[in-house]
């Protein structure tokens, strides 16, 4: 599969999270795309037969406008989109924390809960961000019929 991996970051934490989906991708044999949202021309996500967003949660759990507008450059809803965050718990507790990525995951429609990351994936988190990227792996080999919640 040919899979596109954006992201919004500031701080670098989606950008590592992004390029760490993306190793666990490639071990895996697909190839991989990177965009970073607000920095580069918007691709064509219509060549990609998934995409992978990645933001972090801003100002009191909102979506960043940069991914406001990448959505709108888009213009449609890729049916193979699935979501990460990073955000960090002391701002704002567990009811904010990586909201933008679970707004953007229903927004989507994702077939998949989006990934929460609190700041970096290092450590202990990558793991769970390996969990998350093998079951993304799966939903794509999978038939629309043979999808199972994860």
């Amino acid at each position: 599969m040919n899979i596109l991996i954006t992201y919004a970051t500031y701080s670098g934490n989606t950008k590592e999270a992004a390029e760490l989906i993306a190793d666990f991708l490639e071990e895996a044999g697909h190839a991989v795309g990177f965009h970073w949202i607000g920095g580069e021309p918007v691709p064509d996500v219509s060549e990609y037969d998934a995409l992978i967003l990645g933001s972090f949660t801003w100002a009191e759990g909102s979506v960043p406008e940069e991914v406001k507008n990448f959505i709108l450059d888009v213009g449609y809803k890729p049916e193979n989109t699935f979501i990460f965050g990073t955000g960090d718990t002391q701002f704002g507790g567990d009811a904010l924390f990586c909201r933008a990525a679970v707004k953007l995951a229903r927004f989507y429609e994702s077939s998949m809960p989006a990934l929460k990351i609190e700041q970096s994936p290092r450590g202990g988190q990558e793991a769970a961000v390996r969990e998350w990227t093998d079951h993304v792996a799966e939903r794509l080999g999978a038939k629309a019929y043979d999808r199972v919640p994860y």
